[in-house]
């Protein structure tokens, strides 16, 4: 293709209140439908909005961490549009003055430029029924304080765009200002994406609505740039619109023309007036900032031995980031050495064998494994110590994953521990020999993969329980004797 692509993202969270962002009606999920709201969410004429401290704090809280410059003067507008589930027919949100601006996210050696972040409220839900001409408005969700984080286009490919999203869902999760449940709605997605030539500086921008998985992200992206190219490439324009994604088809349906700014007649909300936060206490909350992905991996790089892309992968959840603490935590209590194949193999557990089980449950955090961080030490030293193999350490992570037994009750019980008594695998080796005159003529020839076949066969004739490591140098051993 010919064609750069040039990507933005809009991404809508839903921050973590127990009220929503104007009046005072609760905001717990999966509530029954049209029972948490007032007159100020439905819209009611005569009602009065007020601004919900603790969203205010959040939304800072956010801003700050992702590096922006807070807007000296904070001044709410009303965005004008007209939908059924819009009681007040327009939205609160921010337009000219947005919380704060300039922001970034690094995404591995890229940084993207967070172009605003600002607040807003959430519109109602329609619910539409098959085979049925009506649909039905739930406005529990009507008034849901929400906070829009606006990239520049700096997204290249949708791969990247992925990334981004993930990066920030786990930034977003350290700040703890929102749950972050993509398929609760709390965090949504829109994308702009355009193609341009090489010598070009900008296309023509296609909105894609409402994606709530990094899965429908790539996937709308990947559709909507082979569309846009195809239209090119056959010398017609690109319509700048807004379309919607199609999950089960894969691809992006047209749903309005494009609209903008004056589209939606932004003017002063006259029932908030505009008010400003002095340089404390903006500074009190940014002393509150946790330490962050990126930060937090840089430490665990440089005290635990870690290479960059495992640290990158351990703390990329907070949840991830505290269970390999609490295994750090876990290695000192036991008086052990931190030894930095300690902290590697921890690493490698997490990031392998844990995150192939919780993909397989389809489990969002690791705290949800009954699998506690001394539970991973335990299976780390019965490794080091040569107890048990790699290999049956799997088998055991499978078997202790499901009832929570401890990794080293259930290796004694089951009589699980390697045999390292030299003089019994001494005597079984021997026995293999007699058995295979083929493969010993082999190894006398030269031919490697012969004595890993021996070593196999030990292994088989002991049901797994020797020593792999033992195994192999007895049988050299023997083998050497053998050729003289």
């Amino acid at each position: 293709m010919t064609y750069v692509p040039v990507i933005g993202l809009e991404v809508h969270l839903q921050l973590a209140t127990r009220s929503k962002i104007f009046c005072g009606c609760a905001t717990t999920f999966g509530a029954a439908a049209n029972s948490q709201v007032c007159p100020v969410c439905l819209g009611f004429p005569g009602v009065l909005p007020v601004l919900n401290r603790k969203v205010l704090a959040l939304g800072i809280r956010t801003a700050l961490a992702l590096g922006c410059r807070i807007e000296p003067t904070i001044v709410f507008h009303r965005k004008n549009y007209f939908y059924p589930d819009l009681p007040k027919d327009f939205q609160i949100s921010q337009y000219d003055l947005p919380l704060g601006r300039s922001g970034s996210v690094e995404v591995g050696e890229r940084r993207i430029r967070v172009h605003r972040v600002h607040l807003e409220e959430d519109a109602g839900k329609l619910i539409h029924k098959e085979g049925e001409d009506a649909s039905l408005v739930d406005f529990n969700r009507s008034g849901m304080p929400l906070l829009e984080i606006v990239s520049e286009p700096d997204l290249a490919s949708p791969e990247e765009a992925q990334a981004y999203l993930k990066t920030l869902k786990a930034i977003l999760q350290y700040l703890e200002v929102s749950d972050c449940d993509m398929e609760k709605g709390s965090l949504r997605c829109d994308t702009n994406v355009s193609l341009r030539r090489p010598s070009e500086e900008l296309g023509t921008k296609v909105e894609v609505k409402n994606l709530n998985s990094f899965k429908s992200v790539g996937r709308a992206l990947t559709h909507e740039i082979e569309r846009q190219g195809k239209l090119l490439e056959a010398g017609e324009k690109v319509a700048q619109e807004t379309r919607l994604f199609d999950d089960a088809r894969g691809i992006t349906l047209g749903m309005r023309s494009k609209e903008y700014a004056h589209d939606y007649r932004y003017f002063p909300e006259p029932d908030l007036v505009p008010f400003s936060l002095t340089e404390k206490e903006i500074e009190v909350i940014r002393e509150e900032l946790p330490e962050l992905p990126a930060a937090k991996a840089k430490r665990f790089a440089a005290s635990f031995g870690l290479t960059p892309a495992d640290a990158r992968g351990v703390t990329a959840s907070r949840a991830a980031a505290d269970y390999f603490e609490a295994c750090v935590k876990a290695v000192a209590g036991a008086g052990l050495r931190p030894e930095p194949g300690t902290f590697k193999a921890i690493a490698n557990w997490i990031l392998g064998e844990i995150a192939r089980v919780m993909n397989e449950r389809n489990l969002e955090e690791i705290t949800a494994l009954q699998f506690s961080p001394g539970h991973l030490l335990e299976l780390v030293q019965l490794v080091d110590s040569g107890k048990i193999s790699h290999k049956m350490a799997k088998e055991v992570f499978a078997e202790v994953v499901k009832s929570g037994e401890s990794p080293a009750r259930h290796v004694q019980a089951r009589n699980l521990a390697q045999v390292t008594d030299a003089g019994r695998i001494r005597e079984s080796a021997q026995a293999v020999i007699q058995e295979n005159p083929g493969a010993v003529e082999d190894f006398k020839k030269g031919k490697p993969r012969a004595l890993m076949f021996l070593v196999g066969q030990l292994m088989r004739r002991t049901q797994g329980s020797a020593s792999p490591a033992l195994a192999q140098e007895t049988l050299r051993e023997l083998l050497k004797e053998n050729k003289r």
